[in-house]
């Protein structure tokens, strides 16, 4: 007679919505210490946020009321006179294309280094090369600046009178021979400034890739660049959004390298390569020091645009993420 031994049934996993009234309820005193103080530390958040756009809001009302141009449009910034004209328009401009430009050439590189180090490069190379690009994270913004000032504009009249040869005729592209303290050169800054944030974000995400994932690919025949394309970047698409929306808030509100390596001025020029321009950032900076109390409140309005910029891409980027979600491959 044969006696088989059954093996008992593994006990049930408690599902999602358990789990969470599990949380809600918890009944050990070092539970309900935790969760005090994490539920604590996000209402906190909350508050400092609401207290910032309060205040910014506040003091840019004042501003805005005694100002004698268009806020949004007027490109001046005068505010030490009896009758205060000031306006955003430069600034803006200024600082999303500076900012647009520095996400077109970092955020490829970026990846592409991401992807090097993590799929390609032997181990003895890919551990100095992160903790290089670890270091360039930790430089500080004057660093970049002073470098800017000295080594990359006088540089950068080769690539000004490459670009005027052969692409003066789109007019973005048009130089007047004069110094390269543009737009251009402020991007390109910014772009060396946030590549190692965006690289080393990406390259953790990809280190996350199941190794499942590329070992099927790999067993269906694809090459290692299929396997790149068909499992890695899919599954870290929502990291790689990310670590960009992370460098483009730093592009965003980047001051002492910006304010080093422009020449300021209130005018929007239709070339890239033309001196002159102005971000939220670099005007407070060259301005808070010396302007009277109505002047700072004028600046501190600049600031609430720059502020509700930050909210509306963070924003944007979380949409983006939720969206995509469902394809990156992290709910499989």
């Amino acid at each position: 007679m044969d006696i088989t031994t059954k093996t008992p049934p593994p006990p049930p996993q408690p599902t999602v919505a358990e789990h969470k009234r599990t949380v809600r309820g918890a009944t050990r005193p070092g539970d309900r210490v935790f969760l005090g103080l994490a539920r604590g530390s996000g209402i906190f958040l909350l508050v400092i946020m609401a207290a910032i756009a309060v205040f910014l809001t506040w003091r840019a009302a004042i501003a805005i009321g005694k100002n004698e141009g268009n806020f949004l449009t007027t490109f001046e910034w005068s505010t030490g006179g009896t009758d205060p004209v000031f306006g955003i328009a430069v600034l803006a401009y200024g600082t999303i294309v500076s900012s647009v430009i520095a996400m077109v050439i970092a955020v490829p590189i970026a990846v592409a280094i991401a992807l090097f180090l993590t799929h390609y490069a032997p181990r003895r190379l890919s551990g100095p090369i992160s903790y290089v690009i670890d270091l360039l994270a930790a430089v500080p913004s004057i660093v970049y600046g002073l470098w800017g000032a000295l080594i990359l504009v006088p540089h950068m009249n080769g690539l000004f009178g490459w670009l005027n040869d052969y692409f003066r005729w789109t007019g973005i592209f048009s130089w007047e021979e004069g110094p390269a303290r543009s737009m251009l050169t402020v991007g390109i800054l910014l772009a060396i400034m946030i590549l190692p944030i965006i690289t080393n974000v990406s390259r953790e995400v990809f280190k996350q890739v199941p190794q499942t994932n590329e070992e099927a690919a790999l067993a269906l025949g694809a090459t290692r660049w299929e396997v790149v394309r068909m499992a890695v970047l899919p599954f870290g698409r929502s990291g790689v959004i990310s670590a960009s929306m992370l460098g483009l808030g730093r592009a965003l509100g980047e001051t002492m390298a910006v304010a080093t390596v422009l020449s300021p001025d209130f005018l929007i020029h239709g070339s890239l390569l033309n001196s002159g321009g102005g971000t939220f950032a670099q005007n407070i900076a060259s301005k808070f020091g010396e302007a009277n109390e109505f002047g700072r409140d004028a600046l501190i309005a600049s600031g609430l645009v720059l502020f509700v910029i930050t909210l509306l891409v963070n924003g944007a980027a979380r949409m983006i993420i939720a969206r995509r979600k469902e394809y990156s491959g992290a709910n499989a």
